[in-house]
């Protein structure tokens, strides 16, 4: 069950607008195909109300309605109203999991509270709601408390209630207590059904979801790149490699979707997606060492069930002072480019020095490398800007006016846009456009600033470039974040360019 929607949107500066809700729903349920998922909590505000309204208003008309989700209170008939008023037809109920929370909070006895939660799924039943159970603060009863558990779960097992809930709420246990606090769950009550719900407070959510399935439970709660309250819930990226290669367990979840998806839940959250997270991180299937991308050139030595084709992505070496020979071979078969013994031990002294001085090496740099080192056949930058003007008014859209000298003949061309660098591109391809040239399509755009705060910093635009199915990035520096992103822009005209000489 994915709750990216509800505990996810409680990660600290992240709140999803009810068009955006309706959107992750669809590639949650159509594109990721996961079970079920949870979409908001009961009562919120207005706005939240409209949203799960949007959410199951489209799964009513396409069969997803028994697998969406609301958090709901025990208040009465309060939540059910609500839920019952949006659309739903599931109520998550959020019950206390720990005598301390029983008595402190509610100011109830456990016998007082069971029977508001019996009454409460009673009226359920008559409107036709599922119930599913939270105990909250579950894992602080069963250490604390866990003679109150067992008096809750003796009393509610022979309900209507479908799924018993058991979160880690505070992300305190450990791998062990997780194993020994589910089996006792399963082997008390073992006609229940279970789902564990981790948070990573520890850095432990992963590891106990591992404890949790070992122990028995056969549900669990994920959210979308690991967004969520506090240090966040167990990604779902990291549960997918646990079912499926530790356990040999079957799940619905569609790997290759699980990339795309992610950014886009990145895109709208605005938390980007850590370089080193598996699966979905930028980093995670690229090799830096030397000896690596040698052993996978021999019978892939230094691969292992996570291959990168099974999300959708595709295995890279990274170019450093730790590449060798087969990293840089590695990088030159994707350009299409093959050198001679001499000349791979020339650029790869080069790279390994260009490396030491922390300067970023990328696969698209390397034909300028070659050159360089090389001398021969010089890559001319047949692309040049000549000048431009840029103007930004309040109020009024920004305009850009751009020469640029194209295999030495100059065009120009002037355009507005939604800021400068917009202008300056709409500009750009209209002279393209004239010229009947190909071009790519901006996939991401990412700007790095130094800390300190100082107004003159240099900037660096790193722009991510998509052409004809093949992605490459390129850098501008300068301390204007606009003129650093053309700096990027051009260098990626005359790699293109290069690339369609080659073509030719």
């Amino acid at each position: 069950m994915d709750t990216t929607l509800r505990d996810g949107e409680q990660t600290s500066g992240v709140s999803f607008t009810e068009t955006e809700k309706l959107n992750m729903a669809k590639l949650l349920l159509e594109d990721l195909r996961v079970d079920r998922i949870e979409v908001a909590s009961a009562r919120v505000s207005e706005g939240e109300f409209k949203g799960a309204s949007n959410i199951f208003g489209w799964a009513k008309e396409n069969g997803y309605l028994d697998r969406i989700e609301v958090l709901g209170f025990v208040d009465g008939n309060e939540s059910l109203n609500w839920i019952k008023r949006a659309g739903g037809k599931v109520i998550n109920l959020l019950t206390k999991g720990s005598l301390k929370h029983c008595q402190q909070q509610l100011r109830k006895t456990p016998q007082q509270h069971i029977e508001d939660i019996k009454a409460l799924v009673k009226t359920a039943d008559e409107m036709e709601i599922r119930t599913n159970i939270y105990f909250e603060d579950w894992s602080n009863g069963m250490r604390n408390s866990p003679e109150y558990l067992y008096q809750m779960l003796d009393s509610l097992q022979h309900t209507s209630i479908d799924r018993f809930m058991l979160p880690d709420t505070l992300g305190i246990l450990n791998h062990m207590e997780t194993y020994d606090f589910c089996l006792d769950m399963r082997e008390r009550f073992p006609n229940l059904n279970f789902d564990f719900h981790a948070h990573n407070d520890y850095d432990l959510a992963t590891a106990n979801v591992f404890s949790a399935i070992k122990a028995g439970i056969t549900g669990i709660h994920t959210t979308l790149n690991g967004l969520g309250e506090r240090a966040g819930n167990v990604p779902l990226s990291s549960v997918i490699g646990i079912v499926k290669d530790h356990f040999k367990y079957e799940m619905s979840v569609n790997e290759q979707k699980l990339y795309k998806v992610s950014k886009f839940i990145e895109s709208f959250s605005g938390v980007r997606i850590p370089p080193n997270k598996p699966l979905i991180g930028e980093n995670v299937f690229t090799q830096t060492s030397g000896i690596h991308a040698d052993g996978d050139q021999k019978d892939n030595l230094y691969y292992n069930d996570l291959l990168p084709e099974r999300f959708g992505r595709k295995r890279q070496y990274a170019l450093g002072k730790m590449s060798g020979k087969a990293s840089i071979i590695k990088n030159l078969e994707g350009l299409g480019i093959e050198l001679d013994k001499d000349e791979m031990k020339k650029i790869t002294e080069r790279v390994i020095e260009l490396g030491d001085k922390k300067e970023t090496v990328t696969k698209e740099d390397l034909p300028y490398i070659i050159s360089d080192v090389l001398r021969s056949e010089r890559i001319v930058e047949k692309i040049k800007i000549i000048n431009y003007s840029l103007s930004v008014a309040e109020g009024l859209r920004s305009m850009a006016t751009l020469r640029i000298e194209i295999n030495r003949k100059i065009y120009e061309e002037t355009a507005s846009g939604d800021g400068q660098y917009d202008a300056f591109m709409i500009a750009l391809w209209r002279i393209y456009k004239r010229l009947e040239k190909s071009r790519p399509i901006l996939k991401d755009y990412l700007i790095s600033i130094p800390p300190g705060g100082r107004t003159d910093a240099l900037v660096e635009c790193s722009i991510t470039w998509d052409f004809e199915g093949k992605t490459f990035k390129t850098r501008g520096l300068d301390s204007d974040q606009t003129i650093a992103a053309i700096k990027g822009t051009i260098r990626m005209l005359n790699i293109m360019e290069t690339f369609n000489n080659h073509k030719e």
